[in-house]
């Protein structure tokens, strides 16, 4: 289960802009995660549920998850198409000169922490 691996960087990460920033505590984490990031969400909240714990800044955080479409671009018709449903094929012309846009990223796009009085 790589999702544990990548949770602890997060968390990592997260505790490290909380301390450096003087929060009290962490509330919330958003991440973007892509439909074809091999990451698998449920498994990815779980370790997050586990980890939390075991944190300065985020025991009692939620975490909320943007699921990223998976996204692909066909060089040879310049169409783009959902990356789940066809593949590395384009379904408007068959080429397989393609590449992926989005869809693959594991990204923290929002820490939501309370500060102390004064800030």
């Amino acid at each position: 289960m790589h999702e544990l691996g990548i949770v602890m960087n997060v968390i990592e990460q997260v505790d490290k802009v909380a301390k450096e920033r003087g929060a009290e505590k962490v509330l919330k984490v958003t991440m973007e995660v892509g439909e074809v990031s091999t990451v698998v969400p449920s498994l990815f909240t779980d370790a997050f549920d586990w980890a939390k714990k075991r944190t300065e800044y985020q025991k009692d955080a939620e975490l909320e998850l943007i699921i990223i479409e998976g996204r692909t671009y066909c060089q040879t018709c310049g169409e783009t198409y959902k990356t789940t449903s066809h593949g590395k094929i384009c379904p408007f012309c068959g080429s397989k000169d393609t590449y992926l846009l989005t869809g693959d990223q594991v990204i923290i796009k929002d820490i939501q922490a309370v500060f102390g009085e004064g800030e």
